[in-house]
């Protein structure tokens, strides 16, 4: 069975590791990250400080076209059609799967998180998968509001994986 994470689809983009890991991994996608690639693609600011914005916007219209290919687009376009419906995982490397879910942000955590991050947290929670990560601040709220998901730093990924972090998830 994948070791499965909930991450934000332009993190596949940024971090080129996320699609060599030593296990089998799904990342569980929700719909909203994806219309970000699109306004990431537009935006002339650069996306991550440190990485060559030309390559990078190249990455990313290559995770779209991936997403865009009619049979990957006809799952996506079905699950839109009911609330946390998800699709089948899409094969997107050798040892890596996508899933992508149709989330609902309810505002179940307030105002303390913005509407992504709901998203991020509901769906970990829901599919008892880790909640992946790059923001230190969300991984600090996260622990300081005491919400109940287990949620890795990037810098952990490839430990996580090793160590199977994710098999006491499926135990609860």
């Amino acid at each position: 069975m994948p070791i499965r994470f909930v991450t934000e689809a332009v993190m596949l983009a940024v971090y080129g590791n996320l699609l060599v890991p030593e296990e089998p991994v799904e990342f569980l996608v929700p719909s909203s990250t994806i219309a970000d690639l699109y306004e990431y693609l537009e935006d002339p600011e650069p996306i991550v400080a440190d990485l060559d914005p030309e390559e990078l916007r190249n990455t990313i219209k290559r995770l779209i076209e991936f997403f865009e290919l009619p049979f990957f687009a006809k799952q996506i376009q079905n699950a839109l059609l009911v609330p946390w419906r998800k699709t089948a995982a899409l094969p997107l490397a050798e040892k890596v799967t996508v899933s992508v879910i149709n989330t609902v942000e309810d505002a179940e955590y307030g105002e303390e998180f913005n509407e992504i991050d709901t998203e991020l947290m509901l769906a970990a929670a829901r599919e008892k998968a880790l909640l992946l990560t790059d923001q230190f601040e969300l991984v600090d709220r996260i622990l300081e509001q005491g919400i109940p998901v287990v949620v890795v730093d990037i810098e952990d990924f490839e430990y996580a994986v090793e160590s199977k972090l994710h098999s006491h998830l499926d135990s609860e």
